[in-house]
This record gives structure tokens, sequence and C-alpha cells, in this order.
């Protein structure tokens, strides 16, 4: 071999090695921490270094997980809560606390440093059900939250954005060349993209193929699922194999008709749940994941940006989380790759090819038992006290097309009793119901419906943040049918 052709296959050999990394780069994960009792941090960061994950988007900032991601690698999005944005929009101030008590103490620690990237500022506040509640104040809000990274000399190492919501586009005539931004926020998009280029900040949007399938948006299953049999859509010359594309480029149609075609995108949120909902499940949920990451990786694009994918993908989510608002559906408690406590739920390529996920690691549940109903005890009024249960904790798995739908009653009346026993950390009175409540170190789980124990915490947040009994409603009056 000469020495010429052998240099040509080195660059090549290198080029390749450069484009496999680039791909693992690129995909990163949700990390929410909407539960009762979350998987601690430290087990977190090894789930996602075990996985090859190397990209998390965070929706707050809490001190124990931000210690937890110090020199770990991991490349980190934080978030401002849309409750502050009022408040960082009205006084640089509070923004310059913010980033000194958040960012600037965080990513000065030498080698155990963390790796801050973005500054996510709201969590997607153009929500089309917040109405005006918190739009108006996010250009000052980032602006403020700019100015006091330069002011702590970290503009330059982290990037200040915005999480959108898809519901922010519309189109006339529902097709990607129609898309444009809903005339209630236009003008403010405008100002806020004109931020974005000015500091060469990417703009962060949520795409949802299975929130178009649910909500039956002219999207069948396997337009959404990147399936080859697909029916495709076109849009005048333009040819759609997936409901990926199609969104993707509706985005892409707003940013033009706003006069920034140009803009990096960052997908901030996409996934497909696995519980909660007909064809919410691991495998589905897997079908859809490898699509997605295939055609991430083809570098193909989309018919409007061709050979131009987004820069960045960020799944949701890494785990469970039983705490999440259930307004948009019962699935939205079951988005995770991983269970609350850390065990994969199907396979996701990031970047370790068909290597098998790897679970976390001694991780401590509170004893083994489980609160039942008691079959000896007259159950006349069983359901009624099933619902109150429910109204107090997480029983999504019993809606329609759950896993644990079709376990025969008084079965769901137990699934209800135990879900609220654990989340209420095995307290003894916590599974009393009236005395239809009976503990017991005999596994009631089924073969597809999980009577879960939960995760032992130093601290208990079951009882931070009580649901609301209106997400409750349309899920307790379907579940308990004698």
């Amino acid at each position: 071999m000469s020495s010429k052709l052998h240099f040509k296959l080195s660059l090549l050999l290198i080029l390749i090695l450069g484009l496999s990394l680039f791909k693992v780069k690129a995909i990163g994960v949700n990390w929410g921490t909407s539960s009762s009792n979350p998987l601690p941090p430290d087990k977190v960061v090894e789930l996602l270094k075990s996985n090859g994950i190397t990209k998390v988007k965070l929706f707050d900032v809490e001190a124990s997980v931000l210690e937890a991601l110090s020199g770990s690698n991991v490349d980190v999005t934080v978030g401002i809560p849309n409750s502050m944005l009022h408040g960082l929009n009205s006084s640089f101030k509070a923004a310059k606390n913010w980033v000194h008590d958040n960012v600037t103490r965080f990513v000065s620690q030498g080698s155990g440093k963390l790796r801050i990237r973005y500054i996510a500022v709201g969590d997607e506040p153009f929500l089309q059900s917040y109405g005006n509640q918190f739009h108006p104040f996010v250009v000052g809000a980032a602006t403020n939250i700019q100015a006091a990274l330069y002011r702590a000399k970290l503009a330059n190492e982290v990037q200040v954005v915005v999480p959108c919501s898809f519901d922010a586009f519309q189109s006339k005539s529902s097709l990607p060349s129609g898309g444009h931004f809903r005339s209630d926020i236009n003008k403010t998009m405008i100002q806020l993209l004109g931020f974005l280029d000015k500091h060469h900040s990417p703009f962060f949007v949520t795409i949802s193929p299975f929130l178009k399938y649910y909500q039956k948006e002219n999207t069948s299953l396997g337009f959404a699922l990147f399936r080859e049999t697909a029916h495709p859509h076109n849009d005048s010359h333009k040819t759609y194999k997936n409901a990926f594309d199609w969104s993707y480029d509706t985005v892409v149609s707003a940013l033009s008709a706003a006069r920034f075609p140009q803009i990096d995108i960052v997908i901030s949120q996409i996934g497909w749940p696995t519980d909660g909902f007909a064809n919410a499940t691991s495998s589905i949920a897997e079908e859809f994941m490898k699509g997605l990451i295939d055609h991430l990786n083809s570098k193909l694009g989309t018919p409007l940006r061709p050979h131009n994918p987004p820069i960045e993908t960020y799944i949701l989510s890494l785990l469970d989380e039983n705490q999440r608002s259930i307004a948009t559906g019962n699935f939205e408690r079951h988005w995770g790759v991983f269970t609350f406590d850390g065990q994969a739920k199907y396979h996701v390529d990031f970047g370790r090819g068909s290597r098998k996920m790897v679970n976390a690691e001694n991780v401590e549940y509170l004893t083994t038992r489980w609160c039942v109903v008691n079959n000896n005890k007259d159950l006349s009024n069983a359901t009624a006290r099933a619902s109150e249960a429910c109204s107090l904790a997480d029983c999504t798995a019993l809606s329609p097309g759950g896993s644990c739908f079709n376990i025969s009653w008084p079965g769901n009346i137990s699934y209800a009793f135990n879900s609220y026993y654990e989340q209420h950390d095995q307290r003894p009175d916590s599974c009393d119901f009236g005395g239809l409540g009976l503990i017991t170190t005999v596994n009631p789980s089924t073969e597809n419906c999980r009577f879960s124990v939960e995760i032992a915490t130093s601290i208990s947040v079951s009882l931070r943040a009580l649901y609301l009994l209106q997400w409750m409603i349309p899920l307790v009056t379907t579940m308990f049918c004698l």
C-alpha cells in the first residue's frame, strides 16, 4: 500500500470516527424529578454514565442534582421555572443572584465543575393553556439572565434558550408549508428569535408524533413510528414519510415566516410513553425510538431542511415520574426509558450500539410489602375508597389501555390501595381505608401489572405536592366499574 493511499485511508477513518462521535453526542435525555420517592441523584448520574448518555436537560435546579452531576462530564441544561419569569424580567439583581447561586458556583469548582451548556428560561411558557400568564416576561427574563452571564464572564460558555411547546405553531392549511406562530404570541416570538440570533443560541422546541397520533391529528400509527409501509403525506411537491418530518418542517416554515430561516433547532422534548393509553407500550416506544435515532443519524434532514437535522435532540424522558400533571393524558407519568427505579423498559441506542441497557444498581427500597384489599371484609364501599386513594396517588396504569387495566375487581382496588400506601412511605395508617386494607408480604403483581414498592429516600417528598383532583376525575370515573 502506498503512503499516499495509507494517508487517505487514515483520514477517512478519522472522519468516520468523528461522525460516529457526533451522532452519540447529539442525543440527550430530559431528567425530571416530579416523583414521590425519586431515585437518588448519584444513582441517576451513574445510570447516565453507564448507558453512554452525555447530555441531560433539567426542568429546574436542585442543589443535590447539580452536585451529583458535577465532575461527570455530562453536558447539562438547567431550567428556570415559569413562576420565576416575572421576577427575573423585572429585576436584573434577581437574575444576577440566580446565575450566581445556580451556575457560577457550580462551574467554577476546578476538576469537579459542572458542565452547564444551556440555561432554559421557562418550561414551555408559550403553552396555549397558559394564556398570557408567562410569555410577556420571557424575553425580558432571558435578557437579564444573559446580562448576568456576561457579568459573571460565562457568556461564552453558557447559552440562554427558551423551550417552546409545539402548540405555539399553527397552519391554516394544516400543511408544513403553512406553518406560522400563533397570532397572540407572534410579536413575542419575533423578539425572542432576534435575541437568540444575536447571541447565536439555538431554538428549543418540543415535537411529539405521539401527541399528534393521540389527538388524531391526521397521523396514523405507522406514520408516527417511521414505518416504511406508512402512507406518505404530500405538501405541494414535498413528500413526507413520517410525522417527525411533518412537524419539524412546520417549525421551519414558522421560523422562515418570522424571517429567521437559518436558526439552529434543538428538539427539547420528544418521546413515546409506555403506559396509560392504548399503543403506549414498551415495544412500540422502542420501535419509535429506533426509527427516530436511525432517522437523525442518517443526516437526511427533512424536505425543507435537507441534510440539516436538529443539532441536538432530548428524549422525554429518562425516568417515569408519578407526580407529573396528567392534564394532557394519563400517559404523562410514563415517558421514561427507565422505570421510576432505574430499570430499563426497552433498548435505546445512546451510542453503545446493541449492547444491553444498564439498570440502576444498589437501589434501596422500602420494606418488601404491599397494601391490598381484605377480601374477608364487606367490600360494598371499596370502590369509593379506591377513588379517594387515587385522587392522592398514581393509578394511571389502571386507565383504559394501561398495563393494569385488565386486572379484575377487586384487584384494581388493591392496586389503588397499594399506590397510596407506597407513596405515603408505607405508614401503617395509609393502609387502613376504613378497615378494608390489609398489609401483605405476598407480591400481588401479575405478568403485566406491577405493584411497586417505593424507593427509600432519606427525606420523604411524598407529600410535597398534592395532586389536583380535577386531573383525576376522568380516570377515577372509569377504572372501578364493578
